[in-house]
């Protein structure tokens, strides 16, 4: 479903986590390009020139080394600033990426792109989606069995849908999905905690309705913090894939705190769909076709 893949590299371990990551979510066909940020500002002053010139010669030299011990045929992209998410998410927009993935290292370069809100204000403008590889996932990298999906029936949990179906189908895997309904789902009207208890007893039996008439898919409901129980489902899947900007309970993963706590208690690859530009949400197609088994692959 990835034709033109964006992957963030400094030489450190969460680079080559993401570049395991981009291969796993590639079909054989994708094109990949390597892509490191350097330069600051303080390069660009007096000698700077010859600074920057020495670091971009520095920086190919490393993502040669890199393309090489992760055994891909990728393009090597680079790009100079001290803002690391704008320069990604400037490089994924002029490669025309259909999407970016990073590790989440605290030191160097990928750990200033999930450090602070920002860089995650940047990644989340980025305009393709953004794959997150947790620390350590190059060591522990296994074929995708199990994709689990944010679902809250909105247009953009759909798209999230639609792509981990066709993920799982390329893999052969089971799609997992989950809707959640939180305090905030209950009306503020409810007469008491009892009357509270009742209705929220009545979203999930709703929502698990809901879910087991979509085809193909194991699905479930729970009550709780959206961020909490999707970092728990987390927990027993391969690959966790929601959307972004919505307006049902995942509405707001890759905002302010949410994103940083999601982002960072993952225990397994994040994948983010983002909200098309030219529209609200995806077209009446695209949300009937998550609903259907995905077609195979190329």
């Amino acid at each position: 479903m990835f034709e033109n893949v964006i992957v963030g590299v400094d030489g450190r371990p969460g680079g080559r986590d993401a570049i395991a990551l981009a291969k796993q979510l590639a079909a054989p066909d994708t094109r990949i390009a390597l892509a490191h940020v350097y330069g600051s500002d303080g390069m660009l002053g007096r000698g700077g020139g010859l600074a920057l010139a020495a670091e971009r010669e520095s920086s190919t030299q490393m993502l040669q080394r890199e393309r090489e011990a992760g055994s891909l045929d990728a393009d090597l992209v680079m790009a100079m600033g001290p803002a690391v998410g704008r320069a990604l998410h400037d490089l994924a927009g002029g490669q025309h990426a259909d999407l970016l993935v990073v590790g989440t290292c605290h030191r160097g370069l990928l750990g200033r792109v999930l450090a602070g809100n920002d860089a995650l204000a940047t990644l989340n403008g980025a305009p393709c989606a953004v794959a997150i590889a947790p620390s350590g996932y190059e060591h522990h990298v296994s074929e995708l069995q199990t994709v689990g999906v944010g679902e809250d029936a909105s247009s953009e949990s759909a798209m999230a849908l639609q792509a981990a179906r066709e993920l799982a189908d390329r893999h052969g895997a089971e799609v997992r999905a989950l809707s959640v309904v939180s305090l905030q789902s209950v009306p503020s009207d409810s007469s008491g905690p009892a009357d509270c208890a009742d209705t929220t007893e009545r979203l999930l039996g709703e929502e698990r309705s809901r879910l087991e008439s979509i085809p193909g898919i194991a699905g479930d409901a729970v009550y709780g913090d959206p961020s909490d129980e999707l970092a728990r489902l987390s927990e027993s899947v391969d690959l966790l894939v929601v959307g972004s900007r919505g307006h049902g309970p995942f509405g707001r993963l890759m905002n302010g705190s949410s994103s940083n706590y999601l982002a960072r208690r993952v225990h397994c690859p994040l994948l983010v769909l983002p909200r098309p530009r030219s529209a609200s949400g995806p077209t009446r197609e695209a949300t009937r076709s998550a609903q259907q088994p995905a077609k195979a692959s190329r």
